[in-house]
């Protein structure tokens, strides 16, 4: 199921049509899926990766060789040793006489034009445009992963679209998006091509973010911020037992991964998706909050995202909206001042207020900004300094 479509037909059919042929990752519960759910994969079914000659594949980055032609790939928490031949959890990658190709450098099967708040990134370039890139397949096993249709399938069962990073970025210019994101399913899994993309992007002007499930190692991570404006990260849960029965996943490494990322200076988010019955305890949700404000910032940007029925959990209920509105009252009790209540369209919390004189500053209905009362960076009403990434580059000052 290849297309094999050159920047220039893509350009002549319209975004709409030439990625709606290929688009397989829905906007949200508004716009549900009709796809026939996916069999588990055997991976002994797979084609043989040597379908695709070596010599067309993009080698891996951070990963060791081993004896034997094994290898280990260094870039999530995982660490697969790979035998000749094989690939590792992520599906992506593959050992082709003892060196690591990805599959999917060039090769994605999602790209879309979104709002930044889609994200959710509410405090980079509120209003802005983002050119949204996504690949098959995960290092994670989410039972109630949105786009599942995308993260729980192998390359090979999608279809995809071949475009260089270049191509990427001209295309993401040509529709006259502010910036270029990595998001649908885990971009870790696709490191190689984000990166480029991000780099060239960079080069062009465009803004940059991604949105992760923050499993990857401290090595990659640190070239890849280099990169970027902005990062979203799932913190699924605060419980290692969630991440283990659920996400097939550690919690460790995810925490690890927002210490390095606020550290170095890249403007991050936080999401919480709040699943009925199995992370929705407040007691858990409060340490959280204290996490965050103590190790992180009270600062840092927090999304509490309603769930709704997916993949294999399509027995639990949607989230209630007044649990989503009790944790956000526990992050305002532990001192949390950017608290927002996402997958519920028309909510008073999907608008930023100003921490220091309580005055809404960035009015939102849903991804929409309908107003925005901030003046390089500071609150219109009071001056108070909101953290951000703004497109004024003197806010600061």
């Amino acid at each position: 199921m290849v297309s094999k479509w050159t920047r220039r037909d893509l350009l002549k059919k319209g975004l709409q049509a030439a990625v709606g042929a290929l688009l397989l990752s829905c906007a949200g519960p508004e716009t549900p899926c009709e796809i026939t759910p996916a069999e588990p994969i055997d991976l002994e079914a797979l084609p043989a990766p040597t379908a695709t000659p070596a010599t067309e594949l993009e080698e891996a980055r951070y990963y060791l060789k081993l004896s034997g032609s094994w290898v280990q790939c260094q870039m999530c928490w995982r660490r697969c040793s790979i035998p000749e031949g094989g690939r590792g959890f992520c599906r992506n990658k593959v050992n082709i006489g003892g060196l690591y190709y990805t599959l999917v450098h060039g090769r994605p099967s999602s790209l879309q034009i979104d709002p930044i708040e889609k994200e959710p990134s509410f405090h980079m370039w509120p209003g802005a445009t983002i050119f949204c890139t996504g690949t098959a397949s995960c290092n994670n096993r989410c039972k109630f992963c949105h786009n599942w249709h995308l993260s729980q399938r192998s390359f090979e069962e999608l279809r995809h679209v071949e475009i260089s990073p270049q191509q990427t970025v001209e295309l993401a210019q040509e529709m006259e998006c502010d910036a270029v994101s990595f998001t649908y399913n885990e971009p870790t899994v696709f490191y190689e091509h984000m990166f480029d993309v991000a780099e060239a992007a960079k080069q062009a002007g465009l803004g940059t973010l991604f949105h992760t499930n923050g499993g990857i190692n401290e090595e990659p991570l640190a070239a890849l911020l280099g990169h970027m404006d902005a990062v979203t990260v799932d913190l699924k849960a605060f419980t290692g037992d969630f991440y283990q029965e659920v996400s097939s996943s550690r919690l460790e490494p995810v925490l690890r991964t927002l210490q390095q990322i606020h550290e170095s200076g890249v403007h991050l988010e936080i999401v919480n998706l709040v699943v009925t019955t199995l992370n929705d305890n407040m007691d858990d949700i409060r340490r959280m909050c204290q996490w965050i404000r103590d190790t992180l910032s009270a600062e840092v940007p927090l999304h509490f995202t309603r769930f709704f029925p997916a993949y294999k959990l399509t027995n639990l209920p949607p989230t209630p909206i007044e649990t989503l509105e009790s944790a956000a009252q526990i992050a305002d009790e532990e001192g949390l001042q950017y608290v927002y209540v996402g997958n519920c369209p028309g909510h008073e919390r999907n608008s930023t207020f100003c921490p220091a004189c309580g005055e809404k500053i960035i009015e939102r209905v849903h991804f929409s900004v309908v107003s925005l009362d901030v003046t390089k960076g500071r609150c219109r009403f009071c001056g108070h300094y909101v953290p951000s990434v703004w497109r004024d580059a003197s806010c600061c000052d």
